[in-house]
């Protein structure tokens, strides 16, 4: 009896051990994710830290043109007035472009900026500084120096000026974007309206975004509150490193809504080391011009994945003609980085140094070939652009007319270049029908059109059509790859199912 009387005090006592400690494990995992959602504490050490670095930027441009927007109104003058003469001379003059209402005035603008150099580099968006006749830069003590531009690349929104000031300013340094991780804390400060040195705290809401704005998008994007005045001010991390440059908003009303983008600092810390040492960019050029790797197209060439940037025309003289890629290649790496999306190889190369000799991967009619080339400077490539494509005098010989995949087809010759404005430098066979309500019609082919490859191959004639389609469909192909060159040469993959 005693035993069992002792064996139930016992079990009790564990029992309310055992409680005692799931409460104890269950109010440390409150208090965690309590603090853990809060986030810090407070950010104001750091902001006191970094905001002495952070600049207000302020434009004016002088513009001459008309004050308002039309002719003041002629008014009605009795009959016979003595004013009659003083007003047909006064409006007769304002409708002449008089001096009075045609005077020069001055548009301002604001936006924010940042040290990166005690001696007087300071960063903001090309947006910020474009077309401005004087920029004056503001510090958060209350003084102010006129800045010059050393550099602006508008393809990055970026702009580098100089000041000159009596003593060291407060700067501050660039961090690894790369690092930047989706949730992670981020705070930025800025002019947001002209009001001076404002702090905002958010997060990383998403990377690698891509808004359209320019050839290079990658912005991190992030929730901190960004509004107009903030453009040019820095996105910062929690160890006070600059990871981005504030430069768009996402807003129908023009102020926040929690869908703000900055460049981020790797992309940044190239494009302004070429313009503090050069005063412009200097980005490697590859010369093609390419388009996503579909799912369709993926399929068409025996991938096992959509990725990748297809090569849909070559400049002439350009870097990667000269040294062999095709069109028709899909680039899977460039320099040791594999390309997953069409839009990271414009960045990539961009960022590659002029001259580099690097090792382009690319898919070859199902292999992958590895091809050697030597960069070229794309801000030389305006100049090759305007040199043309080779031209070819062969004519082809005349054949019958073919159909295929709802499209007629015909060869292409002086006659049919005349008739539907095809230039010289496009080959291939010219569609002349298609079928209404088609997968060609669809996919937006046209009379006109000019197929130049079937699954890689190129067509002279419309018997290489039927000649490729059977090739494909013998091999248990189910769809075809067809390059289309549109009336003013651009090119295009587009695939087709074959039944």
């Amino acid at each position: 009896m005693k035993f069992a009387a002792l064996w139930k005090v016992a079990l009790v006592a564990m029992t309310f051990a055992l409680v005692n400690v799931a409460g104890a494990n269950l109010d440390n995992r409150m208090v965690g994710s309590s603090a853990h959602a809060a986030g810090p504490a407070s950010v104001a050490d750091l902001a006191d830290s970094l905001i002495g670095a952070v600049v207000n930027i302020s434009t004016s441009q002088n513009v001459n043109g008309p004050e308002n927007n039309g002719p003041l109104p002629r008014p009605r003058v009795p009959e016979g007035s003595p004013f009659q003469d003083f007003f047909d001379e006064f409006f007769r003059q304002q409708e002449n472009g008089g001096n009075n209402r045609r005077r020069p005035r001055k548009v301002q603008s604001l936006g924010s900026g940042f040290v990166v150099d005690p001696e007087g580099i300071i960063i903001t968006n090309n947006h910020v500084i474009a077309d401005a006749d004087e920029i004056t830069v503001d510090f958060a003590d209350g003084s102010s120096l006129i800045a010059s531009v050393v550099g602006t690349d508008p393809k990055t929104d970026i702009a580098v000026l100089r000041v000159t000031p009596e003593q060291p300013l407060q700067a501050v340094e660039f961090g690894t974007s790369k690092s930047a991780r989706v949730g992670d804390w981020v705070m930025a400060i800025g002019n947001p309206f002209g009001q001076g040195s404002t702090v905002t705290l958010g997060i990383v809401s998403a990377i690698n975004r891509d808004i359209r704005s320019g050839p290079y998008d990658d912005f991190i994007q992030t929730d901190a509150a960004i509004n107009r005045g903030n453009s040019g001010g820095p996105l910062f991390n929690m160890d006070g490193q600059v990871i981005g440059i504030n430069t768009a908003i996402i807003s129908p009303s023009g102020g926040s809504i929690g869908l703000g983008f900055s460049i981020p600092s790797d992309l940044a810390i190239n494009v302004i080391g070429q313009l503090r040492e050069f005063g412009e960019t200097r980005r490697g050029w590859l010369g093609v011009s390419i388009q996503p790797v579909t799912e369709d197209i993926a399929e068409s060439l025996s991938m096992d994945e959509a990725r990748g940037a297809l090569v849909a025309g070559l400049t002439a003289k350009g870097p990667a003609k000269n040294s062999g890629i095709l069109v028709g290649d899909v680039i899977l790496e460039f320099d040791g980085k594999r390309i997953a999306q069409m839009r990271d190889l414009p960045r990539i190369v961009a960022e590659t140094p002029v001259g580099k000799a690097v090792d382009v991967v690319v898919l070859r009619k199902g292999k992958e070939e590895t091809v050697p080339v030597t960069l070229g400077r794309l801000e030389d490539s305006e100049k090759l652009a305007n040199a043309g494509a080779n031209s070819s005098n062969e004519e082809p010989e005349a054949e019958r007319v073919i159909t295929a995949l709802g499209m007629t087809f015909d060869e292409l010759n002086d006659e049919s270049r005349e008739k539907y404005s095809i230039s010289a430098d496009i080959t291939g066979v010219v569609v002349t029908e298609v079928e209404p309500g088609s997968a060609a019609a669809e996919k937006g082919i046209v009379a006109g059109s000019v197929i130049s490859e079937i699954g890689q191959e190129a067509v002279n004639k419309p018997e290489d059509v039927q000649t490729r389609l059977a090739v494909l469909e013998k091999e248990g192909r189910k769809k075809a790859l067809l390059l289309v060159a549109a009336k003013d040469g651009q090119l295009s993959f587009i695939v087709l199912k074959l039944d």
